[in-house]
């Protein structure tokens, strides 16, 4: 590991693995990286998706933390055993022979024999006035996530695409007062309204327009028609767009959902892309994934991370033996006669 001084702070500039991205699933990755003894830098942007949330859930132990301090604890463990964090953005990355070449938006390049991508994704958000301010709050997503906080509340959930009687269904687990706007989803078949009828989800059609919002709190949702209807919480399914721009100097791009959730960076069961050398985890890859897989995630990458180094430096090891034994002279013989 070849150690230097970069803006008047002390960073090694060669790693075994350089971490891109600083969630769950690359804080865990490079904790088991550095519990392992590999020199492992993780580059974060600071910009975590769960940013706005005021507690995670579902995550043992943890539930209701904020999101940010589970961060900060986790940068520490990964310092505790050694490894590197640094604030900032990659702009992109390289092969450099057996090795990558990273860049960073401020200068810096750093060098790793191999790579994990933990970029997590970009929830992009439908067109609807005062959505976006409320992301977090009292608009949200997953029912696994967010849906104990909002039980037995005036409920909506804003249909964008053909998963909305899903997440409809999802919902009525936690609240008997639920409203499904179709928005712009598809029309419903006979057998989605049966569903819907059958446990008493109502549905209002027609495009909705805005947000209403009083003393900081959602009231309710409006139609372009005018129609307002009373909601204390709406469920929203964005589309999950993949953060890849850091791969796309690598050849590594995201592509389409099998069930149309959006765009994702396609990998095996441990995290290894179709570049060599190149492993992602969490939501980059996995668009559903929960803070606790996201994390599980990139302790199964990691440890693919380092037993794929490891058959590296034992086929070294094996050719340098053979090289030393094949260069080693010979004993002398004496022959009797």
């Amino acid at each position: 590991m070849v150690v230097t001084m970069m803006n008047n702070m002390t960073i090694a500039t060669a790693y075994d693995v350089v971490v891109i991205g600083g969630g769950a699933a690359g804080l865990s990755g490079a904790l088991t990286l550095a519990r392992s003894r590999r020199s492992v830098l993780v580059i974060d942007a600071g910009e975590p998706r769960n940013g706005p949330a005021a507690g995670l859930h579902g995550f043992l132990t943890r539930d209701g933390m904020n999101p940010k301090a589970l961060l900060e604890i986790g940068r520490a463990e990964v310092r505790g055993y050694g490894g590197h964090i640094v604030d900032g953005w990659v702009t992109s990355a390289s092969r450099d022979g057996d090795s990558f070449t990273v860049s960073l938006a401020d200068g810096r390049v750093v060098s790793a024999r191999r790579l994990l991508v933990t970029t997590g994704l970009i929830d992009e958000l439908p067109e609807v006035s005062g959505l976006r301010e409320r992301w977090g709050r009292d608009v949200l997503h997953c029912p696994y996530c967010h849906g104990w906080e909002v039980r037995d509340q005036a409920v909506g959930v804003l249909g964008t695409g053909p998963r909305a009687v899903h997440q409809a269904l999802l919902f009525r687990q936690l609240t008997s007062d639920l409203v499904l706007f179709t928005h712009t989803a598809p029309q419903l078949s006979e057998e989605q309204a049966e569903q819907l009828a059958a446990r008493e989800i109502r549905v209002v059609t027609g495009l909705v327009d805005s947000l209403e919002i009083v003393d900081d709190l959602l009231t309710g949702v409006r139609l372009r028609d005018g129609t307002m209807v009373a909601r204390q919480a709406l469920a929203v399914m964005p589309r999950f767009v993949a953060r890849s721009d850091a791969m796309a100097s690598l050849g590594l791009h995201a592509t389409a959902h099998p069930l149309g959730m959006g765009q994702f960076v396609a990998a095996d069961t441990t995290g290894l892309t179709e570049v060599p050398g190149v492993w992602v985890a969490g939501n980059v890859t996995d668009l559903s994934a929960q803070v606790v897989s996201a994390a599980a995630g990139g302790v199964v990458a990691a440890a693919a991370i380092n037993a794929d180094l490891i058959a590296e430096e034992t086929r070294q090891a094996v050719s340098a033996y053979r090289d030393q034994r094949s260069a080693a002279p010979r004993p002398v013989t004496a022959s009797v006669s």
